[in-house]
Protein backbone atom coordinates (compact mmCIF):
# COMPACT_ATOMS: atom_id res chain seq x y z
CA UNK A 1 0.00 0.00 0.00
CA UNK A 2 1.76 3.37 -1.37
CA UNK A 3 2.00 6.25 1.19
CA UNK A 4 -0.44 8.85 1.41
CA UNK A 5 0.27 12.90 0.94
CA UNK A 6 -1.20 16.02 1.36
CA UNK A 7 -1.87 18.63 -1.15
CA UNK A 8 -3.81 22.17 0.07
CA UNK A 9 -5.73 24.43 -1.55
CA UNK A 10 -5.46 28.29 -0.53
CA UNK A 11 -8.22 30.13 -0.83
CA UNK A 12 -7.89 34.28 -0.75
CA UNK A 13 -9.43 37.45 -1.13
CA UNK A 14 -7.37 40.27 -1.25
CA UNK A 15 -9.79 42.85 -1.48
CA UNK A 16 -8.75 44.92 -4.47
CA UNK A 17 -10.80 46.56 -6.57
CA UNK A 18 -10.32 43.78 -9.43
CA UNK A 19 -11.39 41.04 -6.37
CA UNK A 20 -14.33 43.44 -5.21
CA UNK A 21 -15.87 42.98 -8.97
CA UNK A 22 -15.57 39.88 -8.91
CA UNK A 23 -16.89 39.19 -5.88
CA UNK A 24 -19.82 41.24 -6.47
CA UNK A 25 -20.17 38.69 -9.96
CA UNK A 26 -20.01 35.18 -8.16
CA UNK A 27 -21.16 36.38 -4.50
CA UNK A 28 -18.46 33.92 -3.27
CA UNK A 29 -15.91 34.70 -0.40
CA UNK A 30 -12.64 33.97 -2.43
CA UNK A 31 -11.64 34.61 -5.75
CA UNK A 32 -8.16 33.44 -5.96
CA UNK A 33 -7.07 29.93 -5.40
CA UNK A 34 -3.39 28.36 -5.12
CA UNK A 35 -2.61 25.16 -4.94
CA UNK A 36 0.20 24.88 -2.22
CA UNK A 37 2.64 21.54 -1.38
CA UNK A 38 3.25 21.94 2.61
CA UNK A 39 1.47 22.95 5.05
CA UNK A 40 3.19 25.60 5.88
CA UNK A 41 2.75 27.93 2.51
CA UNK A 42 6.30 27.42 1.95
CA UNK A 43 5.66 25.86 -1.69
CA UNK A 44 2.31 27.81 -3.37
CA UNK A 45 1.84 28.39 -6.66
CA UNK A 46 -0.97 29.92 -9.15
CA UNK A 47 -1.76 32.29 -12.23
CA UNK A 48 -2.26 35.90 -10.85
CA UNK A 49 -0.52 39.65 -11.17
CA UNK A 50 3.40 38.92 -11.76
CA UNK A 51 3.50 42.92 -9.98
CA UNK A 52 1.67 43.76 -6.86
CA UNK A 53 0.69 46.91 -8.33
CA UNK A 54 -0.16 45.88 -11.95
CA UNK A 55 -2.97 43.55 -11.84
CA UNK A 56 -2.81 43.65 -15.64
CA UNK A 57 0.61 41.80 -15.81
CA UNK A 58 -0.19 38.04 -15.07
CA UNK A 59 1.21 34.67 -15.41
CA UNK A 60 2.28 31.53 -14.02
CA UNK A 61 3.66 32.79 -10.22
CA UNK A 62 5.51 31.02 -7.43
CA UNK A 63 3.54 32.92 -4.58
CA UNK A 64 5.70 33.99 -1.13
CA UNK A 65 3.51 35.05 1.48
CA UNK A 66 5.77 37.11 3.51
CA UNK A 67 7.17 38.78 0.71
CA UNK A 68 5.00 38.90 -2.60
CA UNK A 69 1.85 40.22 -3.46
CA UNK A 70 0.19 38.87 -0.01
CA UNK A 71 2.46 41.35 1.84
CA UNK A 72 0.85 44.53 0.01
CA UNK A 73 -2.75 43.19 1.75
CA UNK A 74 -2.20 42.64 4.75
CA UNK A 75 -6.16 42.48 5.19
CA UNK A 76 -6.24 39.16 3.06
CA UNK A 77 -8.79 36.94 3.98
CA UNK A 78 -8.23 32.85 3.36
CA UNK A 79 -9.55 29.23 3.60
CA UNK A 80 -6.50 26.69 3.46
CA UNK A 81 -7.83 23.46 2.27
CA UNK A 82 -6.49 20.24 2.52
CA UNK A 83 -6.60 16.61 0.75
CA UNK A 84 -4.91 13.67 0.83
CA UNK A 85 -3.50 11.73 -2.60
CA UNK A 86 -1.07 9.39 -3.03
CA UNK A 87 2.63 9.71 -3.46
CA UNK A 88 2.42 9.32 -7.07
CA UNK A 89 0.03 11.41 -7.27
CA UNK A 90 2.06 14.58 -5.09
CA UNK A 91 5.09 13.36 -7.15
CA UNK A 92 3.06 14.09 -10.33
CA UNK A 93 1.65 17.49 -8.93
CA UNK A 94 5.35 18.41 -8.17
CA UNK A 95 6.44 17.19 -11.59
CA UNK A 96 3.93 19.34 -13.60
CA UNK A 97 4.49 22.92 -11.58
CA UNK A 98 7.98 21.66 -12.34
CA UNK A 99 7.10 22.12 -16.31
CA UNK A 100 5.32 25.42 -15.36
CA UNK A 101 8.36 26.86 -13.57
CA UNK A 102 10.78 25.95 -16.36
CA UNK A 103 8.54 27.78 -18.96
CA UNK A 104 7.39 30.44 -17.40
CA UNK A 105 7.90 32.98 -19.39
CA UNK A 106 5.69 31.00 -22.45
CA UNK A 107 2.44 31.11 -20.22
CA UNK A 108 -0.11 33.88 -19.97
CA UNK A 109 -2.59 34.68 -17.69
CA UNK A 110 -6.48 33.56 -19.19
CA UNK A 111 -8.20 36.95 -18.56
CA UNK A 112 -10.72 36.47 -21.40
CA UNK A 113 -11.15 32.82 -19.88
CA UNK A 114 -11.95 34.44 -16.72
CA UNK A 115 -14.73 36.39 -17.68
CA UNK A 116 -15.81 33.44 -19.17
CA UNK A 117 -15.83 31.04 -16.34
CA UNK A 118 -17.97 34.28 -14.43
CA UNK A 119 -20.52 33.37 -17.48
CA UNK A 120 -19.98 29.61 -17.60
CA UNK A 121 -18.65 29.75 -20.74
CA UNK A 122 -15.71 27.22 -21.44
CA UNK A 123 -13.09 29.55 -23.38
CA UNK A 124 -9.55 27.50 -23.30
CA UNK A 125 -6.59 29.99 -24.86
CA UNK A 126 -3.66 28.24 -25.56
CA UNK A 127 -0.37 28.34 -22.57
CA UNK A 128 -3.50 30.47 -20.88
CA UNK A 129 -4.91 30.33 -17.36
CA UNK A 130 -6.57 32.04 -14.99
CA UNK A 131 -5.61 30.61 -10.81
CA UNK A 132 -8.47 28.21 -10.34
CA UNK A 133 -8.06 27.09 -13.78
CA UNK A 134 -4.50 25.91 -13.58
CA UNK A 135 -4.98 24.52 -10.20
CA UNK A 136 -7.44 22.29 -11.36
CA UNK A 137 -5.69 21.48 -14.80
CA UNK A 138 -2.41 20.75 -12.46
CA UNK A 139 -4.84 18.24 -11.13
CA UNK A 140 -5.96 16.79 -13.42
CA UNK A 141 -2.62 16.52 -15.53
CA UNK A 142 -1.44 14.79 -12.35
CA UNK A 143 -4.17 11.99 -12.48
CA UNK A 144 -6.25 13.56 -9.51
CA UNK A 145 -10.15 14.33 -11.39
CA UNK A 146 -12.40 16.34 -8.98
CA UNK A 147 -14.78 16.95 -11.57
CA UNK A 148 -15.95 15.99 -14.78
CA UNK A 149 -16.07 19.33 -16.84
CA UNK A 150 -13.01 21.13 -18.21
CA UNK A 151 -10.59 23.17 -15.80
CA UNK A 152 -12.39 26.80 -17.99
CA UNK A 153 -15.31 26.17 -15.74
CA UNK A 154 -13.50 25.55 -12.49
CA UNK A 155 -13.99 28.23 -9.97
CA UNK A 156 -12.20 29.03 -6.60
CA UNK A 157 -15.75 28.68 -5.11
CA UNK A 158 -15.57 25.03 -6.19
CA UNK A 159 -12.82 23.56 -4.66
CA UNK A 160 -14.68 24.89 -0.96
CA UNK A 161 -17.80 23.23 -1.75
CA UNK A 162 -15.95 19.83 -2.88
CA UNK A 163 -16.39 16.68 -0.57
CA UNK A 164 -12.88 15.47 -0.73
CA UNK A 165 -11.43 19.11 0.89
CA UNK A 166 -11.33 19.39 4.85
CA UNK A 167 -10.95 23.62 5.60
CA UNK A 168 -8.02 23.23 7.85
CA UNK A 169 -8.09 27.10 8.60
CA UNK A 170 -9.87 29.80 7.69
CA UNK A 171 -9.32 33.39 8.28
CA UNK A 172 -6.46 36.37 8.18
CA UNK A 173 -3.86 35.06 5.85
CA UNK A 174 -1.25 36.26 8.84
CA UNK A 175 -2.81 35.10 11.57
CA UNK A 176 -2.35 31.31 10.04
CA UNK A 177 -0.33 29.88 13.23
CA UNK A 178 1.53 27.36 10.91
CA UNK A 179 3.67 30.35 9.27
CA UNK A 180 6.96 31.08 10.19
CA UNK A 181 6.45 33.93 12.57
CA UNK A 182 10.67 35.34 12.25
CA UNK A 183 9.89 36.02 9.00
CA UNK A 184 6.21 37.95 9.32
CA UNK A 185 7.58 39.96 11.73
CA UNK A 186 10.49 40.94 9.03
CA UNK A 187 8.40 41.51 6.21
CA UNK A 188 4.77 41.84 7.45
CA UNK A 189 3.95 45.52 8.22
CA UNK A 190 0.16 45.50 9.77
CA UNK A 191 0.05 49.61 9.86
CA UNK A 192 -0.68 48.97 6.44
CA UNK A 193 -3.94 49.42 4.72
CA UNK A 194 -5.34 46.68 3.23
CA UNK A 195 -6.86 49.07 0.56
CA UNK A 196 -3.21 49.58 -0.70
Amino acid sequence: MSDTKNLYILLTDTGTMFTRLIKRITAAPYNHASIALDGQLNEVFSFGRKCADNPWVGGFVEEDVYEGTFSHFPGTRCALLRFEVTQEQYDQVRAVIQRYKDEEDAYRYNLIGLFGVLMRLDITRERSYFCSQFVAETLRQSGIRLWDRSSTLVTPHDFLLHPSMEVVYEGMLYDYPLLDQTRLASFHHPLQSAAQ
